[in-house]
């Protein structure tokens, strides 16, 4: 590689450290922005009292939980400008620690709304809650979405979700869409920052329609495009010495796709069983007329994957992730993996050069649990790389293939 090279790519990752990190300010200026129309709206005008400072900061909660809740769906989109800046995991990261946060800040805040209320008109925080869905049918939709959310917080505690499957777990997790779906009709209709329209009005309708538009597209058409336009299909199903499985799907276009080694793919194999289901799996060989994962059994679902058989048509939404050689910085380049984590650096070590240099670390604990040792193995020699493998019996580190172990 040269400086240039070098250089380029050294530009590239400041500019998507910049955009990321403008990306989470931008969140917060939102709601910064959303606060600011609240109290030129005159909603701190006529406080006067106790209760009136703390409805008004109810309201502000209210706001701030709304953008979060915005920027939730919107990192949960898969939406290609945000995938390519953040990556997914970064995505799904900013995902749950803003859900959560966006979850308790919506209790709080109908809590508040709930109870002041209740104090303005004499009524118990009882009778109050009961009251609600006489305003109108966003108040009784707001009530639900704030059930919806609950049940979202407790099931996503630590100590339920080690107790469920992931299944059970990520179909629950889906209800903060239907709580989202539920709150956005009461902030338009009863918010008194958005009954007269305005400005106010319309940049928290763009926001919500960049945000919902984002996840229906991305989402749900998409896929659905894909699967159609590519017509992936399971070619055939190979079960390795370890334990794990090859797939191996071909499709029309596929190169179309764009993808690169390192990157992962959302698969959903519509066969009885697994059609509900959508698994993150690295592909394990550099993608071209075909597309091939190597999966270890540790879940319902990635165990069912054994036993598919050909011709079965594949969802593959993606690729995702920012973990190929496109966003490396140097010539230098190390490649470590553990277990079933082999596929993206296998796949990686396909696409590297001559001039590359690349040492691979594989942790197994014997030569017969660890997957495609064989083909890296190859691959480092074809392509002069530093191969080792470790165990966790010893911190010793054994030359597996390449200049490492003397090879050429």
């Amino acid at each position: 590689m040269t400086a240039v090279d070098t250089a380029a790519r050294a530009r590239a990752t400041a500019w998507r450290s910049w955009w990321a990190d403008g990306l989470e300010a931008a969140v917060w200026l939102a709601a910064v922005t959303g606060i600011a129309f609240m109290i030129a709206g005159g909603s701190l005008a006529y406080a006067s009292s106790a209760a009136d400072w703390t409805y008004a900061f109810g309201r502000a909660l209210g706001i701030v939980a709304a953008v979060l809740m915005m920027a939730q769906v919107l990192l949960a989109s898969r939406a290609p400008w945000v995938e390519r800046v953040l990556g997914h995991d970064r995505a799904i990261a900013l995902h749950t620690r803003w859900g959560k946060v966006a979850i308790v800040l919506m209790l709080v805040h109908l809590t508040i709304m709930t109870t002041v209320t209740a104090s303005y008109d004499g009524r118990s925080v009882v009778s109050q809650a009961l009251t609600w869905p006489q305003y109108g049918w966003w108040m009784l939709a707001a009530l639900v979405a704030g059930v919806a959310f609950l049940v979202v917080l407790v099931t996503s505690l630590t100590a339920v979700r080690l107790r469920w499957p992931y299944e059970r777990w990520h179909a629950v997790h889906l209800l903060v869409y239907v709580g989202v779906a539920f709150a956005v009709p009461h902030q338009f209709l009863e918010g008194s920052t958005f009954r007269s329209g305005g400005v106010a009005w319309w940049f928290w309708a763009v926001l919500w329609v960049v945000s919902l538009g984002s996840f229906v597209i991305f989402r749900i058409a998409r896929p659905l495009v894909l699967l159609e336009h590519h017509d992936v299909r399971v070619e055939s199903v190979t079960p390795l010495p370890d334990g794990s499985t090859t797939v191996t799907m071909t499709g029309r276009y596929l190169d179309h796709l764009h993808a690169r080694p390192g990157q992962f793919f959302l698969w959903r194999f519509l066969t009885p069983g697994l059609a509900w289901q959508h698994h993150p799996y690295s592909l394990s060989a550099a993608p071209g007329d075909r597309l091939r994962i190597t999966v270890k059994p540790s879940g319902d679902g990635s165990r069912a994957l054994a036993g598919l058989t050909p011709g079965t048509r594949v969802i593959a939404d993606g690729p995702l992730g920012v973990f190929h050689h496109g966003t490396r910085t140097g010539h230098g380049l190390v490649l470590v993996a553990a277990g079933i984590g082999v596929t993206p650096v296998r796949a990686m070590l396909e696409e590297c050069g001559p001039e590359d240099e690349v040492t691979v670390v594989i942790r197994a604990r014997s030569r017969d649990e660890a997957p495609l040792l064989e083909e890296v193995e190859t691959l480092a020699v074809e392509r002069g790389a530093k191969a080792h493998r470790g165990t966790r019996a010893s911190r010793r580190l054994v030359g597996i293939g390449g200049p490492a172990d003397g090879r050429p």
